[in-house]
């Protein structure tokens, strides 16, 4: 096996450029975090694999600027497994693709039942991958060996994945589509601030009243704060079971709060009058939460019944007319149409709702043009069935 080395010096990085810049074909590219373990996304290394080059691995905290190498990749196709974990990261560092070519996302788009790249390795080329590694914290240094053996064989036969996965696409008549999703994939905006993210703090569902809400909101807010300050992971401060059963049981003093053992984790002590802060702020705000976050008009389905019967009809209608097409297409439903598209096109249709309007509402949305040209005929076709079907019973009510 061949001993692997980080490079983390500014004369390493250089040489590894020049090397890269002199193989051939397209690049294997791939990005560890320490997800779990660090507050930050960012990426703790960073794997290149070129033909006639070899692999390549690089600490970004180490290196921190990544202009030449970008010069060098960017005229390049990019491969890369799950393109959109990785683009934030790579971005951040300065590495930018304009072409790639996405693994998982061909093999989704191939019907492929599981697609994760151990699996799609194994299923392409016959060699068994080993991913003990997968949830390491990989902020750490230095990375044992057998870690940097893991993170190599992630990009040395990803190339080899690609060739196959593209005869396979271009089989199946599918290279358009796969080049429109893999276009659509880098032109992704960043996801927007989540509205009240103390709100996903799980088991939230078990606080009852504004004041408890406040409670929790507050915790979740100081520890979001420490760990951002310490490039913790939050829940290694505390974890969420804690923030819950903090507000549940309502201690009625600090000392009652450290000795509540299911108040635990790492910062559950040292940070006491930290958090006994947090929750007498909750306690004493004049503008609690309210109960529910503020979502958006259009209820979850299991609603629309009562609250929107047509459009409870027109989704009944129009999902099963969908999921066929995607199974004509041998491909995942959710790949095919993005189901809130489909459940806001049978909420708020368009007047009259025919293959074109439904086309435009589906362009603004997102939707892509092979998706648009393989449904927006059937969804026009299921929302006439089921006004008809409406109809029909109205009119018979026998």
């Amino acid at each position: 096996m061949t001993e692997r080395s980080v490079i983390d010096s500014r004369e390493g990085y250089l040489a590894a450029v020049e090397a890269i810049a002199a193989g051939d074909g397209p690049l294997a590219v791939d990005a560890e975090r320490a997800s779990g373990f660090r507050y930050s996304q960012r990426a703790y290394l960073i794997q290149v694999f070129r033909r006639g080059s070899g692999v390549f691995l690089f600490d970004p905290p180490a290196i921190g600027d990544f202009t030449e190498l970008q010069a060098v990749m960017a005229p390049e196709e990019w491969v890369l497994h799950a393109a959109s974990q990785d683009l934030a990261c790579l971005r951040e560092v300065g590495l930018d693709p304009e072409r790639i070519f996405d693994t998982e996302l061909a093999a989704r788009l191939l019907g492929m039942p599981r697609v994760g790249l151990a699996t799609v390795v194994e299923e392409k080329l016959g060699v068994v991958l080993r991913k003990e590694h997968s949830a390491a914290d990989w902020s750490t240094r230095p990375l044992p060996e057998s870690w940097l053996e893991y993170a190599a064989l992630d990009v040395e036969l990803l190339v080899d994945v690609r060739d196959a996965l593209e005869a396979d696409l271009a089989a199946a008549g599918k290279t358009d589509i796969a080049r429109q999703e893999f276009e659509a994939t880098l032109a992704r905006p960043e996801r927007a601030a989540r509205v009240d993210p103390w709100r996903r703090l799980s088991g939230i569902h078990a606080v009852r009243g504004g004041r408890g809400l406040s409670v929790a909101r507050e915790l979740w807010e100081e520890r979001d704060a420490l760990a951002r300050e310490l490039d913790v992971a939050p829940g290694r401060l505390i974890p969420d079971a804690s923030i819950v059963a903090a507000v549940r049981s309502q201690p009625a003093s600090m000392r009652a709060l450290a000795a509540q053992k299911d108040f635990s984790g790492r910062a559950s002590r040292s940070e006491i009058e930290r958090w006994w802060a947090a929750i007498e702020r909750g306690r004493t705000l004049s503008d609690p939460p309210v109960t529910r976050g503020t979502g958006e008009a259009m209820p979850p389905p299991r609603a629309w019944a009562e609250r929107n019967p047509e459009a409870d009809a027109r989704l009944k209608a129009a999902r099963p007319a969908v999921v066929s097409v995607a199974e004509q297409l041998n491909l995942p439903v959710e790949n095919l149409l993005t189901p809130d598209f489909l459940r806001r096109l049978a909420w708020t249709p368009p007047d009259p709702a025919t293959p074109e309007t439904i086309a435009e509402v589906l362009v603004q949305l997102g939707a892509r043009p092979w998706q648009i040209d393989a449904t927006a005929q059937t969804i026009a076709d299921a929302f006439v069935a089921a006004r008809q079907t409406r109809d029909d019973t109205e009119s018979d009510p026998s």
